[in-house]
């Protein structure tokens, strides 16, 4: 199966199940609901569902089994957008191609939408039903989501991220800006499907580990490259919304031939950590390159 397809199945897969646990837009308050759906639904890259599946697939574990982590990073991926969108934030008004959250409904439904569906992820994790793990497993895949969607994950990293317009910053503290803001959750992607496992060797946990630091770190490298480099509309987003923030970037404080180098680099560390899961990981591989690679 060529990677290409291996994301079009699983994203089929996730997009089925994120529709079951939505509320339909037909029940109360109904507003909310459907301003729930547009966020979450129809559209995206899925890449956060589609790395715990990728990670699942080189443990050998069931995808009815992964469902509920991959519904839940998502729900956590989508909060984490319609909130960044808000004037209060990054102030945008295209997402994935079509109007952000709060300029299809207003800033207040925008702010509640974000806190439902942060609800509804540590919800899923909670009462999925075909989530076969004994509860100290469940609980640790809850504590781990909780600590990467928090200040000392996603929400500190764009805390961190909002004091840093308008300064110039060190290539280590935009380091750390980015291990917090998008690293994190990208770490739990794999860590979740690590939980959904019956065993692991200690091998291929630190394995697994060091594969999800680097390709987090150089996912968010090439995001800043496609800032530059790409197209508001192969992007879906505003391009050039960092340089018009004044934000340091990887392409602002390394060069943007350096930062392709540095991008390039930690793709090959990723890689090469993945070598004690064998043929396993080979769509964990994929994706990696996948990611590293995409133009939007």
């Amino acid at each position: 199966m060529s990677i290409e397809t291996f994301l079009q199945d699983r994203q089929l897969r996730v997009e089925a199940a994120l529709q079951r646990w939505l509320p339909e837009a037909t029940i109360q308050p109904s507003r909310l609901h459907e301003a729930m759906r547009y966020s979450a639904l129809g559209g995206g890259k899925r890449i956060r569902p589609c790395l715990v599946y990728a990670t699942g697939a080189a443990l050998n574990v069931e995808e009815t089994q992964l469902d509920a982590a991959a519904c839940a990073v998502e729900f956590i991926h989508a909060y984490s957008l319609v909130h960044d969108d808000l004037p209060a934030m990054d102030d945008d008004d295209l997402r994935r191609g079509r109007a952000t959250c709060h300029k299809a409904y207003d800033e207040a439904t925008a702010i509640l939408v974000g806190d439902a569906l942060q609800s509804l992820a540590f919800y899923v994790l909670a009462h999925d039903a075909h989530l076969k793990v004994e509860d100290g497993q469940r609980l640790k895949m809850i504590k781990t989501l909780a600590l990467a969607s928090g200040s000392r994950g996603m929400a500190g990293g764009q805390m961190l991220d909002m004091l840093s317009e308008n300064k110039e910053l060190t290539l280590a503290e935009l380091e750390s800006v980015h291990i917090h803001k998008t690293g994190a959750l990208i770490r739990a992607c794999v860590r979740l499907a690590m939980w959904c496992a019956d065993e692991i060797s200690d091998q291929t946990k630190t394995a697994l580990e060091q594969f999800g630091a680097r390709i987090g770190l150089a996912f968010q490298i090439q995001d800043d490259i496609l800032d530059v480099t790409g197209d508001t509309q192969t992007l879906g987003k505003r391009q050039g919304a960092d340089q018009a923030r004044n934000k340091s970037t990887y392409p602002s404080i390394m060069g943007l031939t350096q930062a392709m180098a540095r991008a390039d680099e930690l793709l090959t560390e990723a890689l090469e950590s993945l070598d004690p899961l064998g043929d396993d990981a080979r769509f964990l591989r994929d994706l990696a390159t996948f990611l590293v690679r995409r133009e939007r």
